[in-house]
């Protein structure tokens, strides 16, 4: 039983949030501890994180929560790394929903050199989630962590699911929510692999783009770029939480400490404007996973390949393995164009696998099926 002094000490929190009071960082810490813990009944918690996001989260709010769940939620992994690994994610909750990006891009950029432990979940608001495609191609989700790790030292790529490093209250909340909290907002900032130092993390909105670079560097992230990516058929309000082939983005970038911000358009990686309807989303979670392992087996090379060549542009230009977008542009088209990228994917999904053989099989017929 919840005890009742407990219950009205939280209510009164929530009732705080509606009337537009913010929490510091401790307040905010101790609130998510409860949720995560499931210390408060699923209907204060669904008030709670429905009262902070109408009200906005500040980023004490959001670094409290974030040490709430790194503290309380998170289980990690100590690879063994010649250099440390960089992140790929985005927030979700974008209003212009595309194929996803960060799923094929982390396999691209490993491809191309970049040691990647690319984080991820379940679908919320969207077609698929990260978890979703990398199932679709054949990925163990619930695979033991210690397999991530091995996939991490020896092949320089690894997806690690929120369901599986996340212990219990992140993966309950998530599995049945279907609005965005602030969890959209912290999920993609977890630091399942405390070695990772750098992170590309496409954003939902323009201004939090701002707000999470501010909350990176007071966490200790040494290099991020969060993007927000525009469609020129679009009002500049409905966005694409990564770089956008459509129309101008929005980059906020932290290096060592300084944050700056920038626009970055398609011309600028040498590429041409698209449509917005080349790039999105298909009707389904299979759908999605088919059109991505076309542009990685090479045979496609249209507006998506593009999308997904200039998101992997930023993550080489960001880790130092590519002088300029340019540059990034070419050397993702060459690990698509000589199979890197297909071998890369077919070595995680054999490593990251408590049955390889299935797994493998699996990836090998949904590419029967994208050709």
């Amino acid at each position: 039983m919840y005890e009742e002094e407990k219950l009205r000490a939280f209510g009164a929190v929530i009732g705080r949030l509606t009337a537009g009071e913010d929490l510091d960082r401790h307040q905010a810490r101790e609130c998510y501890r409860q949720v995560l813990l499931s210390e408060q009944p699923e209907l204060q918690q669904g008030a709670f994180l429905a009262a902070h996001m109408a009200k906005g989260p500040t980023i004490e709010e959001i670094a409290g929560c974030w040490e709430a769940v790194l503290r309380y939620d998170t289980q990690t992994i100590e690879p063994q790394l010649a250099e440390p690994p960089c992140d790929i994610v985005g927030t979700g909750s974008d209003a212009l929903k595309t194929v996803n990006v960060s799923s094929p891009v982390a396999v691209i950029a490993a491809a191309c050199g970049v040691t990647v432990c690319k984080k991820g979940a379940q679908r919320v608001t969207g077609v698929s989630g990260a978890s979703e495609i990398f199932a679709a191609f054949g990925l163990d989700l619930a695979a033991p962590l210690e397999l991530a790790r091995r996939s991490l030292e020896d092949h320089g790529l690894a997806y690690l699911p929120g369901e599986s490093f996340l212990k219990s209250g992140w993966a309950r909340l998530v599995q049945h929510m279907r609005f965005t909290s602030i969890f959209n907002i912290v999920g993609p900032l977890t630091m399942p692999c405390p070695q990772t130092d750098s992170l590309v993390l496409g954003v939902y909105r323009r201004d939090l783009a701002r707000t999470m670079a501010e909350i990176a560097r007071s966490i200790g992230v040494r290099r991020a770029l969060f993007p927000y990516g525009t469609s020129q058929q679009h009002p500049p309000e409905l966005g694409i939480d990564e770089v956008s082939v459509c129309g101008p983005t929005h980059c906020v970038e932290l290096r060592e400490g300084e944050i700056i911000e920038y626009t970055l358009t398609p011309e600028d990686f040498g590429l041409s404007t698209r449509r917005y309807e080349e790039i999105a989303s298909r009707r389904d979670a299979r759908g999605n996973a088919l059109a991505a392992l076309q542009v990685l087996a090479g045979r496609d090379q249209g507006p998506l390949a593009d999308f997904l060549a200039a998101n992997t542009a930023v993550v080489l230009t960001l880790t130092g393995k590519a002088r300029d977008l340019k540059e990034g542009v070419d050397q993702a088209r060459q690990a698509v164009a000589t199979g890197r990228a297909l071998d890369k994917l077919k070595e995680l999904v054999a490593t990251q696998n408590r049955e390889p053989s299935r797994g493998l099989a699996r990836l090998e017929g949904l590419l029967r099926e994208a050709a």
